[in-house]
């Protein structure tokens, strides 16, 4: 019996658990799902279909079975500027060829290269889209639209905040105090919510209470606005010309950024999602497959693109989901959602989403990744985090990784004549000793990956690093994650090597 046989077999053996959790991932994705849309300039329902094909498709195709895929805040700056620029009706077209690339990427078992990427690049794109989120959806709180880009939205925040007139309490003023009773309660929740009710989230009672206080004093404020029928939400080309935007070579350089940015995103949460169980593992190549079938079906129906995302993917774990089931069923109940209590999601006021994304943004700009950088690694991954976080707050998403990207070569240049990774395996029946020399940095990432993920959890490891001349911190943070990972199974590997080598790692002789 294959293991695709095996899966299916077992996909309703654990009903009960899978269920339960596809209920908290539901109440967590909804305002997300939402929320995301309208930071990204488009009508909500666009990331409720995104949601439903992450859960439907993506859910029983996805080589990483309890990842959730969604509408991911990662992309949501992206598209916003994209729809700003070339108008929603390009998008679909555009995200359409994105998941064609990553199926091709795919097919060609690519996967592994997007965890080379320098943990550095990745937190600091983080924290300076968490950045643009924040600044952005500020407006929102205010029932106004964010400015065309990060530095006229942080131009126009005292202005916002000195329009305030405590005299006459108008919709600004309404709108304002719904979000900050959105922020109130999802951050109140966190830091006082009884352990027995840990699963439910901080975001779906934000959203409650705001919605419970406009509806019950009939506020004057924005709400959100969706189509009357779920058929309207799912947008199909009309005409061949739908394809044209595809002549146009700035949207081609899009759609291999949208591809590159959500890959990378989908394959790091992959990666963290599989240190919280100790299920089955992630088949890069095949997520990768899988998200891009679903990014080109949003782009068919004119939905948002689409990662798989952390925060929901945590939920599911954390709610004791133990097969691809629970994301699958969490689709379902978007779906039956949207189609049955269309009029419910009409009384939720904008404000309260924007107060959701003003959280989830603030909680992407996490200096602690920076400090962890600076203190294991030195200066220099600080810059490369710093640099990253600066360009993409102040020019554009894409600018500020490439930059990244590029300091990361700049790290290897010193040691250019040391740059091949050597791997020898001595296998006995005690411990199998892995012998690594020369250059263990992003270039050989992929290699040393495989090498590390097939060794057998029952036996011990000794990892001898004697012969290694350079570490990046991207390989070392890759050595350090995989000893952490096998240290809480009960496994007791050790690592040798020279000092300067050994001193960012977690060390047992």
């Amino acid at each position: 019996m294959n293991s695709v046989t095996t899966e299916r077999s077992g996909l309703f053996a654990h009903f009960g658990r899978d269920f339960t959790a596809s209920i908290v991932v539901f109440l967590v994705a909804m305002p997300l799902c939402m929320g995301i849309a309208i930071a990204s300039g488009v009508p909500p329902e666009k990331g409720l279909v995104t949601g439903i094909i992450g859960g439907l498709v993506v859910g029983l195709l996805a080589g990483s079975p309890l990842q959730v895929s969604g509408p991911a805040a990662g992309l949501a700056v992206i598209v916003f500027e994209f729809v700003r620029e070339h108008g929603l009706e390009a998008l679909g077209p555009v995200l359409l060829l994105a998941g064609v690339l990553q199926i091709v990427a795919g097919v060609l078992r690519l996967g592994g290269l997007f965890r080379a990427i320098s943990p550095a690049v990745v937190h600091g794109m983080l924290a300076g889209i968490g950045a643009l989120i924040v600044i952005g959806q500020f407006h929102i709180l205010f029932d106004q639209k964010p400015m065309s880009s990060g530095l006229e939205n942080m131009a126009m925040m005292p202005a916002r905040i000195l329009g305030l007139d405590p005299t006459n309490i108008a919709s600004t003023e309404l709108a304002l105090m719904l979000g900050l009773l959105t922020i109130g309660v999802m951050i109140g929740w966190e830091k006082l919510r009884p352990k027995n009710l840990g699963l439910v989230p901080g975001a779906l009672l934000g959203v409650m209470a705001a919605t419970l206080v406009a509806w019950g004093l009939g506020l004057d404020v924005a709400r959100i606005a969706v189509p009357e029928s779920i058929g309207a939400a799912f947008a199909l080309p009309t005409s061949t010309a739908w394809f044209a935007p595809l002549a146009q070579p700035a949207l081609l350089v899009a759609a291999l950024a949208i591809a590159f940015i959500a890959s990378a995103e989908t394959l790091l949460s992959a990666a963290a999602v599989d240190r919280m169980h100790d299920g089955v593992r992630t088949h890069y190549d095949k997520e990768l497959r899988a998200q891009g079938i679903g990014n080109l079906l949003c782009g068919i129906f004119g939905a948002l693109p689409m990662t798989g995302v952390i925060v929901r993917s945590s939920a599911n774990v954390q709610a004791g989901a133990k097969t691809r089931l629970s994301t699958i069923l969490h689709g379902v109940w978007i779906l039956g959602f949207i189609a049955l209590l269309p009029w419910l999601l009409r009384e939720v006021p904008m404000a309260a989403l924007g107060g959701v994304l003003v959280v989830t943004g603030w909680k992407l700009v996490n200096l602690s990744h920076v400090r962890h950088l600076f203190h294991a690694y030195g200066a220099f991954p600080a810059v490369i985090w710093a640099a990253t976080f600066v360009l993409v707050v102040t020019t554009d998403l894409l600018t500020g990784v490439l930059a990244g990207l590029a300091l990361t070569l700049v790290e290897l240049l010193p040691h250019a004549r040391n740059l091949r990774l050597k791997v020898q395996e001595h296998d006995n029946d005690e411990h199998t000793r892995l012998e690594l020399g020369g250059g263990a940095t992003f270039l050989g990432l992929t290699r040393l990956n495989a090498v590390l993920e097939k060794q057998p959890h029952h036996k011990p490891v000794h990892l001898d690093l004697h012969k290694v001349k350079v570490m990046d911190h991207t390989t070392a943070e890759t050595i350090r994650e995989w000893l952490g990972r096998r240290r809480q199974s009960g496994q007791t590997d050790t690592v040798t090597g020279p000092e300067a080598i050994l001193r960012p790692l977690p060390i047992a002789a």
